[in-house]
């Protein structure tokens, strides 16, 4: 019986120090990628304003979607909203395109994981007081269904970040070529 733990031991510490470097950021960033940058690329585009500077002055959606409370109140009149609505709104379409983007380079991937960690945070606060998200969408923890948009799928988002913020892009990401060619 002591063989077969020692044996079992030895694998699993040569997989801890070898393979799981490699694999489980690689692992967490192609599931990211496969996931959710089509996801949150879409939902950025449609905050895109009209014409070549629309990534400067985010779309009536934009405000709907992350302030619905705010640009209602207004008659979907955004110009009627106060200036930190406006600079929220374009950071945070700004934050849809880039930090997806980083994260599936492996560029700043911690900072990049981090920041998504806190947008879908923020996300999920204004689908539930802002869009009205109740009930089974926000789901239970514990229970037999594994489905809900805001316990369930989002845990699992946010545990793929936290990963990555932990570990790094690993080995196949520009952080790793970057922190190669720093140091010669």
């Amino acid at each position: 019986m002591t063989a077969l733990i020692t044996l079992h031991n030895r694998l699993f510490d040569w997989v801890t120090a070898t393979l799981a470097p490699v694999l489980v950021p690689t692992a967490a960033r192609l599931v990211f990628a496969g996931v959710l940058l089509v996801y949150f690329w879409s939902s950025a585009f449609t905050k895109l304003g009209a014409g070549l500077f629309g990534f400067l002055h985010p779309s009536v959606g934009a405000y709907a979607q992350i302030f619905p409370k705010a640009i209602d109140a207004v008659g979907y009149d955004a110009d009627m909203l106060p200036l930190p609505y406006h600079i929220i709104a374009t950071l945070g379409m700004w934050a849809e395109f880039t930090l997806p983007l980083l994260i599936t380079l492996g560029l700043a991937t911690r900072l990049a994981a981090l920041g998504m960690t806190g947008f879908i945070a923020v996300q999920s606060f204004v689908d539930i007081t802002g869009h009205g998200v109740a009930g089974d969408d926000i789901g239970r923890w514990f229970d037999a269904a594994s489905g809900a948009l805001i316990l369930d799928q989002r845990a699992f988002w946010v545990l793929t970040l936290l990963t990555l913020a932990m570990l790094g892009g690993g080995p196949l990401s520009l952080d790793r070529a970057l922190r190669q060619w720093a140091s010669g």
